[in-house]
């Protein structure tokens, strides 16, 4: 008997009805997702990549001469990130100003990671040991820095710090000190100032996983008469590692590129990435080598989190 029209489908493709109409149900569903991503895609493209683009675009021109660029080829920007040349010979040079900047951001951003955990590290186990119905309360709590600008947080520190500022008022008045502590424009003013702002990135991720951690085993490694020392260093870090591990890159890779707080902070004695960017941008006038510098930056951040990934997914295989 001769198949109909309608059985050519099915013999062609080899698929029953059903199978046809599922596979044409799944397309469906493929275009109606990709019409909800689009809104998301388009934003990422032109908040993210265009501007992104334009910046690497800057980094490959000549330096206008009074700001801008000028649309000719020039490598300059990105040899300048490890070398300068000798105003007579034009040879190559260290460009050891640029290294000793590379040093004090990766140094300070340290620094201030170190400060976040340290305080963020107990300030997580306190919330996840607290009754389920207070927690969102002190998670609340540590969220309501984020509710004031930055800048007006800042001047705030400053008004601790300075030399009339509470701190020294208060060492003054105990007797501590004779003359006013000068913590202003320091390194440690300015590790202090990231530390503050940056402690909420360290703490979301140590409650999350603290949270999830089985205190049966905590209470297992002091009835095996662990240490509290011990059953820190041996039971609770290797479980909430990967929150640790989180909240630092969530501090590092922000405190790095800092602006506002180093130059506040700072007094600009104090030059990190941040404020050399913008000093690129500004004073200066070299848009191409602040775009390096910038993109510079974020390539290094960029590898440090591959480097992490890689490493995740080579342990979750292992398991």
């Amino acid at each position: 008997m001769a198949a109909t029209s309608s059985d050519a489908p099915v013999q062609e493709t080899g698929l029953s009805r059903p199978e046809l109409a599922s596979r044409a149900n799944e397309r469906s569903a493929m275009r109606r997702r990709l019409m909800l991503l689009a809104p998301a895609v388009l934003i990422i493209v032109i908040c993210g990549l265009a501007p992104l683009s334009i910046v690497l675009a800057y980094s490959w021109m000549q330096p206008a001469e009074y700001a801008g660029v000028i649309p000719q080829f020039s490598s300059d920007a990105w040899i300048n990130l490890a070398f300068e040349r000798d105003l007579f010979s034009d040879d190559l040079l260290p460009n050891f100003a640029y290294y000793s900047i590379y040093a004090r951001s990766i140094l300070m951003a340290g620094l201030t990671t170190l400060l976040a955990l340290v305080v963020g590290f107990p300030t997580s186990y306190f919330i996840a040991t607290r009754a389920p119905h207070r927690r969102n309360l002190w998670l609340f709590l540590i969220t309501i820095p984020f509710w004031t600008n930055l800048l007006i947080r800042t001047f705030a520190i400053m008004l601790i710090l300075r030399d009339e500022g509470v701190l020294n008022v208060i060492l003054l008045k105990l007797g501590i000190i004779d003359t006013p502590l000068q913590l202003l424009f320091t390194n440690w003013a300015v590790s202090y100032g990231l530390a503050y702002a940056y402690l909420p990135l360290m703490v979301m991720p140590l409650y999350a996983s603290m949270e999830k951690l089985d205190f049966r085993l905590v209470e297992a490694g002091y009835d095996l008469y662990a240490s509290r020392f011990q059953v820190l260093r041996r039971v609770i870090i290797p479980l909430v590692k990967p929150g640790i591990v989180a909240g630092c890159i969530l501090c590092f890779i922000p405190a790095i590129g800092d602006y506002v707080i180093t130059s506040q902070l700072g007094g600009g004695k104090k030059m990190m990435l941040g404020t050399l960017i913008a000093m690129q941008f500004g004073p200066a006038r070299n848009w191409p080598q602040g775009s390096a510098i910038a993109l510079g930056l974020m390539i290094i951040v960029l590898i440090a989190l591959f480097i992490y990934a890689k490493k995740v997914v080579a342990r979750s295989n292992i398991r």
